[in-house]
Formats: structure tokens, sequence, C-alpha cells
């Protein structure tokens, strides 16, 4: 297996990936060589978030053996189950070097229809958590855009909506909470109208670059295996949309993640 390598470049360190799941199996033979581009391909630094107790300790592993690396931890929507709820170990994780978000968490009623109230239950505790340790969240979000909105108005936290494919004008009522957006390969898509709706609209301030690696790669790639270094791909997508020069997003994403992650 290999990875693709856009014809663009970013300048270097200009691009950090905020989320990312580089503890998958897809990566196995890869990673060192991936990382090791990353300085060459403008690539500073990349969140891999965590779907349960297992991937999140993979990513605090990966935080720990690559200075470029840094983990969220917690229990991703469809790993929701009676049986996987251990809030005390992952409230251990939390405490762990590089660990710098609760997430991947959130809402997800297209896969998982029969236990809304279970998700929400821990969507909310995990929502408390972040707040107990001042750390944002990672959200994810699929066909659940009131119940999500709902609850994020209610607790507050800080945090980002990730691989956001809501409304504008739940965008728009993101943004009023404070909270991000997180914009990855999707964006290049074809039948991406909403989303470069929401992007043409929303702050620039309020953007955050991502990949959802190894998944979503952007056009040309698209259904290749996604890596940081295509996130110049989106930048320019986004630069296009916005009319403000590619360097300028750069600049401004970078900075936005700084902000809300406490690099």
């Amino acid at each position: 297996m290999s990875y693709p390598i856009p014809e663009i470049f970013a300048p270097k360190g200009c691009i950090i990936d905020t989320h990312a799941h580089y503890e998958s199996e897809q990566y196995d033979g890869l990673r060192d060589q991936i990382f090791a581009s990353f300085d060459d391909l403008g690539v500073s630094a990349v969140i891999n978030c965590g779907c349960n107790i297992e991937s999140s300790k993979k990513n605090i592993e990966l935080a720990k053996k690559y200075d470029c690396c840094y983990a969220a931890v917690g229990f991703h929507p469809e790993d929701i189950t009676d049986k996987s709820l251990n809030f005390g170990a992952l409230e251990n994780l939390l405490k762990c070097e590089k660990v710098l978000a609760v997430g991947e968490i959130g809402l997800d009623y297209y896969w998982n229809k029969e236990n809304r109230e279970k998700q929400i239950e821990a969507f909310i505790f995990q929502i408390e958590l972040a707040k107990k340790y001042d750390l944002p969240i990672i959200v994810h979000d699929r066909d659940a855009h009131c119940d999500t909105l709902e609850i994020l108005k209610k607790y507050k936290p800080k945090g980002v909506v990730h691989c956001f494919s809501g409304s504008l004008e739940m965008a728009r009522e993101i943004v009023k909470l404070g909270m991000y957006i997180g914009v990855g390969g999707v964006v290049t898509f074809k039948n991406a109208r909403k989303l470069v709706e929401v992007v043409e609209d929303i702050p620039m301030e309020k953007i955050l670059l991502e990949t959802d690696g190894p998944y979503l790669a952007p056009e040309p790639f698209r259904g290749k295996l996604n890596n940081s270094f295509l996130i110049s791909l989106v930048a320019q997508k986004i630069s296009e949309i916005k009319k403000i020069p590619i360097n300028e997003i750069y600049r401004i994403t970078k900075e936005n993640a700084i902000s809300l992650f406490k690099f």
C-alpha cells in the first residue's frame, strides 16, 4: 500500500491536522515514512483522535513516539455499548502527557439508531469530563444535528464540530457558541454544496483544517489513503471559496488550532 502526495505543498510548518486516526491499521508499515515527510511537506503537528480505550491508548503511544503527534481520547458514538464505557479508564488517560482534547465524541444516528439515549448520556458525561480538565472536545455529528446542537447550547463546551455536515444555520449557531468548524477533504467533492456555503459564510477565524485520515481524501485523490499533507488541497479550495490568499488560510487556521488546543 502507498499514499498520495499532492502537487502543491504547504510552506514549512503551516499545517496542523486537527483530526486524524493514524493508529488505524491502514497505516501499518507507512507511519514512519509519512511522519518523516511532514517537515518537507508543510505539516507541523497532528492530533490523533480516539474512538475507545484501546485506540486512545494507541494514540498516546504514537504521541510518545513521534514529536509531531498529539492525542485526543474518548468514546466515539459507534463504540457506545453497555460493556465499553469505562469512564474511569478514560479519565486516567486524560492525565497523560500530550493529550489535548476529549474526542472523538458525539452522536451518530446514521449507524446507531437504537441506542440514542445511551449515546446522549455518554456524550454529556464526556463533555462534563472535558470541562473538569479544561480541555476542548472534538465532536462527531452524523444525522444528529438537532440533538447535537441542543446539547452544545446547554453545556457550552469549547471545541470543534469535526467533518461538519450540518446546515449553514447550524454552523452559525456553533460559531456563536465560540466553537470551531472542522473542514477536510469533503469540501473538494463535487457534491459538497452545503459545506462550500458554510465555508463561504463563517469567519475564517472559526475554521480548522483536518483530514479524518485514513478516510475522506480530497479530490483528486478521493477514495485513496488520506494523509496530513493532502490538507494543502483543502486549503487551496478554501482559498478559492473565501477569495483569500492560501498563505493566509494556513496562517489563520494554524493560529486557530493553537488557540483551541494549546499546543
